[in-house]
């Protein structure tokens, strides 16, 4: 673990800092959301705002009294990796925990209705019921989807509407609801699953009523003035559909005369906009109840937002990696089939190359409270001020290290100390690089590139 790196990244999902474990109950909630979510660090010794390393006292005691509290406080037994690193004339205790195969962890004096917790960007949320199913279901590798109804029989499911789906490529058999997992069996008889009757149930939404998608076009850039809505309910294949195209009835941008033929041009790459919303309608978590699938439009961006936080093990960064984890195993089996999903793991990649291949920003993908949020602005951000050669001299000469103070960059790029100090507190204002200190007036304070500058 490099503590000079993780001083240069701010909080976030897989990373807290704790000034000390003078009240231990915020260190062991972090702990428990973090085996239970995407797995983390928790520095214990730095300044959580700040980051200024203050360090601890006795790390040998604090790292024992660590574990004693570990052992026994959070159930079922959770062993994370403890280490001491030293910064300077102290030391830091740095608590590594992974993704946990055992979910849900708990505080044992809360018990295991109220003690479970999840990350959420860079808090800890208490889990609710449906949640902490979600967490068991994970666990035991099933999907919500795929749970039989057994108070309903076939007949459950309209196989019209079902038909009507698959009609473009090919005709579909009775039998086939078994192989896609929309009926199963159980205790001798054919019932349909829940991911079966989302897609394609008679009386879907006296059962789900949560389970259709809010679309809205709005003036302006926030939700103040609403010009058009739209209440899209029927079977989840042709809610894509009538979402995707409520979309782009307000993107049209205008007509590109080619010759004698005209084609029309959109601010937002269909492409993105096709993946965002299926993306959406597949990961949702349909057992979460209170709000559906919401679409909103505005002058400046398209917001996509389902219910349902990451599947458990996943960060934002592993979906731009192309890493994929399924939480409705029925819908993706037939959103799959039905040519909706090229290439499990590929849709935000694709959705990203659409954005950059007419020059848009890449998507903004964020947890916002429990639910999955996708972002396309319909126009770049302004871009960064461009540095001048002294500038680019200090950013080569951070590249080149593993960090720097004031007076060994002054060296390198032939500064006074205070010529060089104007200039980096001008780069940190920018975001370009970050400095890491004990305290506002540590005389040994050191810069770093930040991380996506690097």
């Amino acid at each position: 673990m490099n503590l000079s790196d993780l001083l240069t990244r701010p909080e976030g999902k897989t990373l807290e800092f704790k000034r000390d474990l003078t009240s231990p109950e915020g260190a062991l909630r972090t702990i428990v959301a973090f085996a239970n979510t995407s797995g983390g660090a928790l520095l214990i010794g730095v300044e959580d705002r700040t980051r200024h390393v203050r360090g601890v006292a006795d790390p040998l005691d604090t790292e024992e009294r660590l574990a004693n509290l570990l052992s026994d406080n959070i159930l079922p037994r959770l062993v994370p990796e403890l280490g001491i690193l030293p910064w300077r004339r102290t030391h830091v205790v740095a608590v590594e925990i992974y993704p946990s195969s055992r979910r849900p962890h708990y505080l044992k004096g809360s018990g295991p209705e109220k003690g479970v917790y999840v990350r959420v960007g860079s808090s800890n949320r208490q889990a609710d019921k449906e949640l902490i199913a979600e967490l068991k279901r994970f666990a035991s590798g099933e999907s919500y989807d795929e749970e039989p109804l057994p108070e309903l029989d076939s007949e459950a499911i309209d196989f019209r509407a079902a038909s009507e789906s698959f009609a473009s490529k090919r005709k579909l058999k009775k039998s086939d609801l078994d192989t896609l997992r929309i009926l199963t069996k159980h205790q001798g008889r054919r019932v349909p699953t829940i991911g079966g009757m989302l897609l394609f149930g008679r009386g879907r939404e006296q059962r789900f009523p949560d389970a259709w998608i809010q679309a809205g076009r709005f003036d302006g850039i926030d939700k103040v003035h609403l010009i058009d809505t739209m209440e899209i309910r029927g079977p989840l294949p042709h809610a894509v559909d009538e979402a995707i195209g409520f979309v782009r009835k307000h993107d049209l941008h205008g007509i590109k005369i080619s010759g004698v033929r005209h084609t029309d041009t959109w601010t937002l790459p269909p492409a993105a906009v096709r993946e965002a919303i299926i993306n959406a309608v597949v990961h949702t978590d349909y057992s979460q109840r209170g709000a559906p699938i919401r679409v909103a439009f505005f002058d400046d961006r398209l917001e996509i937002e389902n219910p349902g936080l990451l599947p458990f093990g996943l960060t934002i960064q592993d979906m731009r990696d192309g890493v994929s984890r399924l939480r409705n195993r029925v819908i993706a089996r037939v959103f799959g089939e039905l040519g909706y999903i090229e290439q499990w793991g590929s849709g935000i990649r694709r959705m990203t190359a659409a954005c950059q291949e007419v020059g848009l920003d890449e998507p903004q993908l964020q947890e916002v409270g429990t639910r999955f949020r996708v972002t396309l602005r319909r126009s770049s951000a302004p871009r960064p001020q461009a540095m001048d050669e002294t500038e680019r001299a200090i950013v080569t000469a951070l590249s080149q290290g593993n960090g720097l103070t004031t007076a060994e960059i002054a060296t390198r790029i032939g500064r006074t100390p205070r010529a060089t100090r104007t200039r980096l507190l001008a780069l940190v204002k920018r975001g370009l690089i970050q400095e890491v200190a004990s305290s506002l007036q540590d005389p040994k304070r050191r810069y770093f590139l930040a991380s996506g500058s690097r």
